[in-house]
């Protein structure tokens, strides 16, 4: 009796440890399969082997699901119209389809091995990009003119070609970068024909209006009030239209070649300041607005005088127009270094930086990516009467209110390799523009 019961209680926890390592099974079988199958339920119910073998089979059908699609996306990619970039952790390149080869002139590297990309592509631009974006792991945008040389077969030299280039980067796995780069040539080109065309309209205007304008002084000299009063209106608006052609013009020709108009000497820097403000003393006069200088007493550079004077009539007709009676305007100059090689960081060169800050109500903050474009004139409290009294101070022509004061200021800066932006100062609310030239241009 006792080794019946001792065999009925061994066969019913034997049964038991059976069932409890079949659950055991199962229950791990699911988690395993979970992530791969819907129906995890019915593909545990059956035997092991059975199970294992439909899950390889399905794992397999799987794979091979994702492989084509995975050949799909990059054929795709292979054809698009974009380019297409897949820099590794190491910056190596590990893909990229064809139209970044075209763009970018890749013709050293071969789908499937790995080469820097900077053994491929000499971009500083790129190079920075790819590496904000695996630093802040955010996308970033960036659009440059990206140079490259080839060589002609026949002449054997070096024929400089460059291509306006728009790039997207997005943050990858594994501190991978994707970037996506879009061909701006065309676009940049016909901005530049339909500016060329502009451009001949208002040389072909300048004739005319020097033509209307001498009949206008013949006849000032024959009238007597009321007919004069209209005279003077037409002549002041045959001159607005002149200076209007005529900054276009300038504006055209420093684009095209810069180096061609510029005429570079030695300029003393707080002199020409002063200078400037003295011939604006009377529009500066009837505001009550002063000017305040804070900077070195003698600051020597190279740079067209000239050109450089057409500067500073803007940008202080323009803090003058906006700032209030009794207002003052602040003038900044400093002397700072910056980095020119973009290969090597050592190299340093001294730049003059200069802030212009005015007292008035700042500019509009929808405004201020458009400050420097032509004919663009937006908040209607930073923008010159279209008229004035008889009794007004006439101020020189500079080209304000015409919408291309400032966008001939960028252009001046730019040909003379500085850089301008605006924006509203922090503290005073007012108008702030940074202006930063290269202290002697003479040696780029």
């Amino acid at each position: 009796m006792t080794l019946a019961i001792a065999f009925i209680l061994g066969l019913t926890l034997g049964i038991g440890f059976y069932y409890w390592q079949n659950w055991q099974y199962k229950r791990k079988l699911k988690e395993t399969f979970a992530p791969f199958f819907s129906d995890v339920d019915r593909l545990t119910s059956l035997s092991l082997n059975s199970s294992i073998r439909r899950a390889i089979t399905r794992i397999d059908d799987r794979r091979q699901q994702l492989e084509q699609e995975l050949q799909i996306g990059q054929e795709l990619l292979e054809l698009a119209p974009i380019g297409y970039l897949r820099i590794d952790e190491e910056n190596q390149l590990l893909w990229c389809n064809q139209q970044a080869r075209e763009l970018l002139k890749i013709d050293r590297w071969q789908p499937g091995k790995l080469r820097l990309l900077l053994e491929l592509v000499r971009s500083y631009e790129l190079d920075i990009l790819i590496e904000q974006t695996r630093q802040t792991q955010k996308p970033q945008s960036k659009e440059w003119v990206f140079y490259t040389t080839e060589y002609t077969p026949k002449q054997k030299v070096a024929t400089p070609q460059s291509i306006a280039l728009k790039a997207s980067s997005f943050s990858l796995p594994q501190r991978q970068v994707a970037v996506f780069l879009e061909n701006q040539q065309p676009f940049v080109e016909l901005s530049q024909s339909r500016e060329r065309a502009f451009s001949d309209l208002t040389h072909e205007l300048r004739t005319p209006l020097t033509a209307i304008g001498l009949v206008v002084e013949a006849l000032q000299k024959r009238l007597s009030y009321p007919e004069k009063r209209w005279v003077e209106q037409m002549e002041s608006e045959i001159n607005r239209l002149i200076n209007l052609v005529q900054g276009w013009l300038e504006i055209s020709e420093l684009q095209e070649n810069p180096i061609q108009h510029l005429e570079y000497e030695s300029i003393e820097l707080k002199e020409l300041i002063f200078s400037v403000w003295h011939t604006l003393e009377p529009i500066a006069t009837q505001k009550q607005v002063s000017l305040v200088y804070s900077g070195p007493d003698r600051l020597d550079l190279k740079a067209d005088k000239s050109r450089i004077i057409q500067v500073f009539l803007n940008l202080f007709d323009n803090g003058i127009k906006h700032s209030p009676l009794q207002g003052e305007i602040s003038i900044e100059v400093k002397i700072v270094d910056r980095n020119t090689d973009k290969k090597q960081s050592s190299i340093n060169k001294q730049y003059i930086e200069i802030n212009i800050i005015d007292s008035g109500s700042g500019f509009r903050e929808s405004d201020l990516p458009h400050i420097f474009k032509r004919l663009y004139r937006g908040d209607t409290s930073r923008k010159r009467p279209s008229s004035t009294n008889s009794g007004d101070v006439k101020p020189p022509s500079t080209g304000c209110g015409s919408g291309l004061g400032l966008s001939l200021v960028k252009e001046i800066v730019q040909a003379h390799r500085g850089s301008i932006e605006a924006q509203n100062h922090p503290e005073t609310g007012g108008g702030w523009l940074k202006l930063t030239l290269p202290l002697d241009n003479s040696q780029d």
